[in-house]
């Protein structure tokens, strides 16, 4: 940690995970000015935030594989400029339908680079630093997420929103140019033989895709063949998912690794949390600035204080359950954060920051704080050591799939129209129609919680879990360290 190599290596993760971080911080800020200025629907902006949820999360296992066998920086690398281009892509957009496709490919390069950052600082660093290295990086990845929402909204109201993917191009240059010259090889010895699960990949992000389009493009179209025959085609092609992942030698999700009670309740507990969190932050960005009249600044200002928190207390959360257990964290943090967001339902027009929307995001924040960090020490504390990359991995891309299936899914539950974005009265009338929905999620995952976690045995007080504790939960929108 005290050499000139060290804090490369540093500079060179913070800044990879530091690019995919800001792009999920300020794109749900913008969304309704690329609303304005590509004349689009409803559907599109959804389209915007998923097609890169549904890259990262169907290939992000696949990411981390190639990793380990090619070289962690190589795949890195390559990820970094992917995604650089993927941006410029997206900021030069003459329409929906490239923007769309360009948001598609910055998830693909997130999948290759998102993993290999993690793993970059636990194969290059001395085990006596390792856990101080990814404090910091951790750290250095709140400032980002704290930084962003300020960044987005002067942005899309100075410049305007295309610079919200444009400033991706120079910190990749500067990425990829320290991480050739100060970051070293490193690969994983032990699976250089074997094949890739590419079209089991290939099935579990079809999967997403057709029952994401079935479900964004129902309110729309209707019901009519073309959306059920998607949905119906999308469950089947997640059934040929789960009989090949059973039956494969060398599979991308081993089954096995389930035979965890305590992993499986878990990942239904982070289905459930990042289900909610991730239809809170595509609905609340747009409610403040479509209902309550706040500015891109002003709405990326006013999410502010769950960054601020988590960055604040996270770490004292994270030793807090390794001295309880999880179970506790894990029932009580849910019910907090539903709690905030049926505080929300007081956000409409002309609401004031301070008596409507600040004590809302306080006890969201709060019970983020309470939840995350030991919902990601006892992923990677409930399985074997050597398979800690592998069950978070696996959790990172439920929590993304469940995200995207969200952002899907609950406009369409809401009842909200095509045009409910261009409309204060429709829009207000659906959000308080959706949060109950998120906050019921949220309950859900608590019940799942209090009646099926328990202490694994991993998960203790001891010095090393602290490092694991210590490291953001999978994918909040804004606001996630990510480990693979």
């Amino acid at each position: 940690m005290g050499t000139g190599p060290g804090r490369w290596v540093l500079l060179t993760t913070v800044l990879g995970s530091g690019m995919a971080l800001l792009d999920s911080t300020v794109v749900n800020v913008a969304l309704p000015h690329i609303g304005a200025d590509l004349d689009t629907d409803m559907a599109v902006l959804q389209w915007t935030v998923n097609a890169y949820m549904l890259t990262l999360a169907g290939l992000i296992l696949l990411g981390g594989a190639l990793g380990d066998r090619y070289g962690r920086r190589k795949v890195f690398v390559i990820g970094v400029v992917w995604f650089a281009a993927g941006s410029l892509l997206c900021g030069l957009a003459p329409n929906a339908g490239v923007l769309i496709a360009a948001r598609a490919l910055q998830g693909i390069g997130g999948a290759l680079l998102t993993p290999g950052s993690l793993a970059i600082i636990q194969s290059g660093f001395h085990p006596d630093d390792r856990a101080r290295a990814v404090g910091v990086w951790s750290g250095l990845g709140g400032v980002g997420a704290a930084v962003g929402p300020f960044l987005g909204g002067w942005l899309v109201d100075g410049p305007g929103w295309r610079w919200v993917f444009l400033i991706n191009v120079p910190l990749a240059v500067l990425c990829v140019a320290v991480a050739l010259r100060h970051v070293p090889e490193s690969r994983d010895p032990h699976v250089h033989t074997g094949r890739f699960d590419v079209a089991g990949a290939a099935l579990g992000a079809l999967t997403l895709a057709l029952v994401t389009y079935a479900l964004i493009e129902a309110p729309g179209q209707g019901p009519s063949r073309l959306v059920i025959g998607a949905g119906v085609a999308g469950l089947g092609l997640g059934g040929a998912f789960v009989r090949r992942e059973r039956h494969l030698a060398d599979p991308m999700l081993p089954p096995d690794i389930f035979r965890s009670r305590t992993f499986t309740a878990v990942n239904v507990v982070t289905v459930c949390v990042y289900a909610a969190f991730g239809g809170f932050f595509f609905l609340a960005a747009l409610q403040l600035q479509v209902v309550a009249g706040y500015s891109a600044l002003g709405a990326g200002a006013a999410l502010l204080p769950t960054t601020v928190l988590m960055l604040l207390l996270s770490a004292r959360s994270g030793e807090l359950g390794q001295r309880i257990g999880p179970r506790i964290p894990l029932t009580v943090g849910p019910l907090l954060c539903a709690t905030g967001m049926l505080l929300m339902l007081r956000v409409g027009e002309h609401a004031s920051y301070v008596r409507d929307v600040l004590p809302a995001l306080v006890v969201l924040g709060l019970g983020m704080v309470t939840l995350v960090a030991p919902l990601t020490a006892t992923v990677l504390a409930s399985v074997d050591e050597g398979r800690a990359g592998l069950a978070s991995g696996i959790n990172n891309a439920a929590a993304r799939a469940a995200g995207l299936i969200a952002v899907a899914a609950l406009p369409l539950a809401a009842g909200m129209g095509p045009e409910a974005y261009r409309s204060a009265a429709e829009f207000g009338s659906t959000f308080r129609r959706a949060m109950p929905m998120c906050a019921g999620s949220l309950v859900l995952a608590s019940l799942v919680a209090v009646l099926s976690v328990r202490r694994p045995e991993g998960v203790s007080a001891e010095p090393q879990c602290r490092m694991q504790a210590g490291v953001s939960g999978p994918a909040i929108e804004p606001g996630r360290s990510e480990s693979a």
